[in-house]
């Protein structure tokens, strides 16, 4: 437990200093932070309870898509000063090291399992990132139809 909590106060921090080296927005890095340490929790739970590496990035993708659209209407900002940020917890460096470093050793099958878990790592990702856009356009043409005030101010959006 003591471990868990160390790496959800580790992933706010790194979220963070992320976001300050890529300048974003000062206003946006406690959202973004947040967003980050959200997400890594449901990946840390989702891998506690048995599951794979993949469905866990899967899972924490399509979070930070969600959360991160709603900040950036909440806040009015651009949608990729929260995405960015939060999604440097999920990014396979450890597996792609070890993919190069066994390819200079000349350890082939080793580095291709690497390679594999690398592409299906980063596929997850954008697949997850792929449905949360799918889910807040749902939930965009549901406010479009329900809601008299978000006709108003939404209703000429070609993207909707």
């Amino acid at each position: 437990m003591l471990t868990l909590v160390i790496d959800l106060i580790l992933t706010y921090v790194s979220t963070v200093a992320f976001g300050i080296i890529l300048n974003i927005p000062r206003r946006a890095l406690n959202t973004s932070g947040w967003i980050g340490l959200l997400s890594f929790l449901a990946y840390k739970l989702y891998l506690m309870a048995g599951g794979g590496i993949v469905g866990g990035n899967f899972l924490g993708a399509v979070l930070i898509g969600v959360l991160s659209m709603q900040a950036a209407r909440w806040l009015k900002m651009p949608v990729i000063n929260f995405n960015i940020p939060s999604l440097v917890p999920f990014v396979p460096g450890g597996q792609a090291y070890q993919m190069v470093k066994n390819f200079a050793l000349g350890n082939s099958s080793t580095a291709l399992q690497y390679l594999l878990e690398v592409a299906e790592i980063a596929g997850a990702i954008a697949f997850g990132f792929l449905l949360a856009e799918l889910f807040n356009r749902l939930q965009a043409r549901i406010m479009l139809r329900f809601s008299s005030k978000w006709r108003h101010e939404h209703g000429r959006n070609a993207k909707l």
